[in-house]
């Protein structure tokens, strides 16, 4: 059995000592007001995408309208479970989740959209899952070891915004392109 690099008094004389930090240890690698940056402009992002995706639910019409709207709505669900768990991780870091709407789509990474026309939404939501999945990436990859909860947390997210563009895809590629509100 492999032995510990910091014998257990240290690590439970460290814990007593340092006990208003929370989870936050020594053994916390990554730059902690960095990555809470990163969580707020996701936690934006979230945000502004569980907006966009109530706006079209409750603004789809036409031909294809039901089905989408049951989509967008569902999608919708989850971008607000996606915002939660980012909340929930800054409030772990010890910092404070970002939740001013007047600055939230400043923040994000995505845009948020008006469209109207059922093939544009379905383009520019695809657009945004996109975003998301580049920039969820990026994360990962820069979080490495450094805070792997934190990587976690941004790989489940990622593996259901992958789902979402590839749930958006395959929709868009059902509808037969023509006019306004197919």
């Amino acid at each position: 059995m492999a032995e510990f690099l910091t014998d257990i008094e240290t690590i439970r004389k460290r814990a007593r000592q340092e006990i208003d930090k929370g989870p936050v240890t020594d053994a916390y690698g990554a730059d902690r007001e960095r990555v809470l940056k990163v969580l707020n402009e996701a936690l934006a992002t979230e945000i502004v995408c569980t907006l966009r995706y109530k706006r079209h639910y409750y603004t789809a019409s036409g031909l294809y309208s039901e089905p989408l709207a049951a989509e967008f709505l569902e999608h919708a669900r989850e971008e607000q479970e996606h915002a939660d768990k980012l909340a929930e991780r800054i409030v772990q870091l010890g910092g404070q989740p970002d939740f001013d709407p007047d600055t939230l789509t400043r923040r994000s990474h995505a845009e948020y959209d008006a469209s109207t026309d059922l093939v544009e939404i379905l383009k520019e939501d695809l657009v945004a899952e996109r975003v998301a999945v580049a920039s969820y990436t990026e994360i990962v990859q820069w979080l490495g070891n450094d805070d792997p909860t934190t990587r976690r947390v941004f790989e489940e997210l990622l593996a259901q915004e992958e789902e979402h563009a590839d749930d958006l895809r395959g929709l868009l590629e059902r509808i037969p392109p023509r006019g306004k509100n197919v």
